[in-house]
């Protein structure tokens, strides 16, 4: 006999029920500014303790967890106080409200006016995802950085897979661990948006085939997209500085346009030296 699929809306209060509990039980009495009472037979505050300072019922509060309420934005911004949610979680929190609803699902092309842009950036790297993270276009100066995804598997050509499951990601990437678990909490809270999406699903059982990253995963680590640096050791050019550029493409909802432009002069050569030896 066949299960009915859960709704949408069900299985996003049960994530976030998740979440919400896996926050409360890192934190300590001491944490928030209570009595650290002896005899608690389980890790972190009690469900009493989280409704009382966030100003709900214990009911409402064990619902939550329960997955078993709609929430509303006031609701959990008062939670996420509590919990000392730092800004990403609490922007992971805050997306579950309900009257939000689920993203609209992205095209599966690339516009001549976005894929002409991609090209236009040689020899600066740049790539176009969709919200799975998989490349849809990208040009030859990112081919020459990392790998021309072109010889990858069409179900390879995603950031996350390249960061994990492509071996030469751990000595590319200067600061892998750090890069890797960024990238990974930022996966993490797209996904949980999309619950019954069976793409996240695919990707997701092929990353926890990564001890690292099975390991992050569980812990239910999430980020938020920050302007940064990242530092490259390439085998055919040396170090290079190159800061990570991320921007929305209005006419394509879902897409976004990353770029990697040099951060010194020698990363600038570097690039262009890259390119050169094609």
């Amino acid at each position: 006999m066949s299960t009915a699929p859960t709704p949408p809306g069900e299985s996003l209060r049960r994530e976030l029920g998740a979440f919400v509990r896996s926050r409360r039980e890192r934190l300590t009495p001491k944490d928030v500014g209570l009595p650290d009472a002896a005899g608690r037979r389980t890790p972190g505050l009690r469900r009493a303790e989280v409704a009382a300072l966030a100003g709900i019922s214990v009911s409402w509060y064990t619902w939550l967890e329960q997955g078993r309420v709609r929430t509303s934005e006031q609701v959990l911004r008062a939670v996420s106080r509590v919990l000392r949610l730092d800004a990403a979680e609490t922007a992971h929190v805050l997306s579950f409200v309900e009257e939000s609803g689920p993203p609209a699902d992205a095209p599966t092309w690339v516009s001549r006016n976005l894929l002409s842009l991609v090209r236009a950036m040689t020899p600066h790297p740049a790539v176009v995802l969709d919200p799975h993270w998989d490349l849809l276009a990208w040009n030859a100066g990112y081919a020459a950085l990392l790998t021309d995804p072109a010889r990858l598997h069409p179900k390879q050509r995603n950031l996350l897979w390249l960061v994990f499951r492509w071996p030469p990601a751990r000595t590319l990437l200067a600061d892998w661990e750090r890069e890797a678990r960024a990238l990974l909490g930022q996966f993490r809270s797209r996904a949980a948006r999309r619950p019954g999406d069976p793409r996240f699903a695919e990707l997701v059982a092929e990353l926890l085939s990564d001890g690292d990253a099975a390991r992050w995963y569980e812990r239910r680590e999430t980020a938020g997209f920050q302007p940064s640096v990242r530092r490259f050791r390439h085998p055919a050019v040396g170090d290079l500085r190159l800061r990570y550029v991320k921007l929305a493409a209005v006419d394509e909802p879902g897409h976004h346009f990353l770029a990697y432009l040099p951060d010194d002069r020698d990363s600038e050569d570097a690039l262009r030296r890259l390119r050169a030896d094609e």
